[in-house]
C-alpha cells in the first residue's frame, strides 16, 4: 500500500513519526510532504524523515490563507496524481483534505483541538477516520463535521503516544550553551497567525519578566521569523533563541519550567513531567480542561506568578502508550472502502 503523510506545521513531523515508520515496518511506501511554516521542514530534517517541500503559510490574514490554500493544493494535486497513493494521513492538513477528496482517496485526521473552526469542519467532514484523544466531548466533534462512526477514540494525549521511545539527550543543553545552575524555562509564543487565537499581551509580559531576571535563563522557541526578531532585539543576555530546529523534546524534558501558549509543546512537558502553565488566549479544548481539572497544566493570568525555582521532579520519569493503536486506527480508513 502506498501513504501519502503531510505535514503542515511543527508538531506534524513529532505526531506522524511512529505512524510513518510502524507502516514502513509493515512493508507499506510512504511519502511526506511538507508545507515551509516554522520549524516543520527543520525538524523533519532531524528526525531524518525524507519530504517534499510544497508551498508555505498564508499569513494571519483570510484572503492569505485561501490563496495559499488554493495555490499549495493545486501544487499538492499534481504530485499525489502522479503517485497514486492508496491512503492519506495528516494532523489538520486541509489542503490533504482538498486533495483526498478531489481522487477519492480514504483520508485521516488526527487532531486533538476542536475550536479551529472552518479547517476543522473541512478536514473532518472530509476524512474517512478522525483519531482524537477520548477527552474531546463527542457533542463537540459532531457539531464540527466528525460523525460519531468516524471517529476512532484513544486514551490519553497524543504526545504519550509519539514519545514512547522518547529518551531525553542533555546534549541539546550543551549545544544551546545554557547554564545548568541557573533556572531553565522553555517559553513557546502563541500561533499568531492562527485564526483561533485571542490576542493579547501576556506572551509580551512574560518574556519583559524572564529578560530580568538573572537567575533564570529562557529559551524561546518562536514560531515565525517576526517573533525570533522580537525576542533578539530585547538584547537581554538570559533570553536564548534558537538557530534552527532542535530537540525541543530534550529540552523541555531537562527544564525546570515551560510557559507556552502552545497546545503541543504544553501536553509534551505533561507527559514528560516538566511543570507547565499556558498562556493559551483562545477557547480552551476538551484535552486542556481534562489537564487543568487533574491539576498536570495550570493557567497563567499574570506573569509575576509563576515560580523560578528549579524543579522537584526527576527527569525522565514519564508517561507513554504503545503507537500501534494510532496505526491501526488509521488503517480502518482503508477497510471501510474495502
Amino acid at each position: 500500500m502506498k501513504v501519502w503523510v503531510d505535514c503542515t506545521a511543527a508538531a506534524h513531523p513529532l505526531v506522524l513519526r511512529p505512524i510513518i515508520e510502524r507502516l514502513e515496518a509493515r512493508g507499506d511506501e510512504v511519502f511526506v510532504t511538507a508545507r515551509e511554516y516554522g520549524q516543520t521542514v527543520g525538524i523533519l530534517e532531524r528526525l531524518g524523515i525524507p519530504h517534499t517541500v510544497v508551498g508555505s503559510h498564508g499569513g494571519g490574514s483570510r484572503l492569505g490563507k485561501g490563496r495559499a490554500l488554493v495555490g499549495r493544493s493545486a501544487r499538492l494535486a499534481r504530485l499525489v496524481w502522479a503517485q497514486r497513493p492508496d491512503l492519506a494521513i495528516s494532523h489538520g492538513s486541509v489542503d490533504l483534505a482538498i486533495v483526498s477528496a478531489l481522487f477519492r482517496i480514504p483520508s485521516v485526521q488526527m487532531q486533538d483541538y476542536e475550536f479551529a473552526g472552518l479547517q476543522r469542519k473541512i478536514s473532518f467532514r472530509i476524512a474517512r477516520r478522525v483519531l482524537v484523544p477520548d477527552a474531546i466531548p463527542v457533542e463537540r466533534l459532531k457539531r464540527i463535521g466528525a460523525a460519531e462512526d468516524k471517529l476512532f477514540r484513544y486514551p490519553g494525549l497524543k504526545e504519550e503516544y509519539y514519545l514512547a521511545d522518547f529518551r531525553p539527550d542533555p546534549a541539546v543543553l550543551t549545544d544551546l550553551g545554557l547554564d545548568r545552575e541557573k533556572v531553565l524555562v522553555v517559553v513557546r509564543p502563541p500561533p499568531e497567525t492562527s485564526a483561533y487565537h485571542a490576542r493579547n499581551d501576556l506572551y509580551g509580559r512574560v518574556i519583559r519578566r524572564l529578560a530580568s531576571e538573572v537567575g533564570a535563563q529562557a529559551v524561546v522557541i518562536p514560531r515565525t521569523e517576526s517573533q525570533r526578531e522580537a525576542v533578539r532585539t530585547l538584547d537581554a543576555a538570559n533570553l536564548v533563541v534558537p538557530k534552527q530546529a532542535i530537540d525541543a523534546q530534550s529540552l523541555i524534558a531537562f527544564a525546570d519550567l515551560v510557559v507556552s501558549a502552545g497546545g503541543t509543546m504544553n501536553r509534551e512537558a505533561v507527559a514528560l513531567g516538566t511543570p507547565v502553565f499556558t498562556t493559551f488566549a483562545g477557547q480552551m479544548g476538551g484535552v486542556d480542561e481534562a489537564l487543568i481539572a487533574t491539576g498536570r497544566l495550570r493557567v497563567l493570568d499574570d506573569p509575576d506568578d509563576f515560580p523560578l525555582r528549579k524543579r522537584e521532579t526527576p527527569v525522565g520519569v514519564m508517561h507513554s502508550r504503545d503507537p500501534e493503536p494510532l496505526v491501526e486506527g488509521a488503517l480502518e480508513a482503508v477497510e471501510t472502502v474495502e
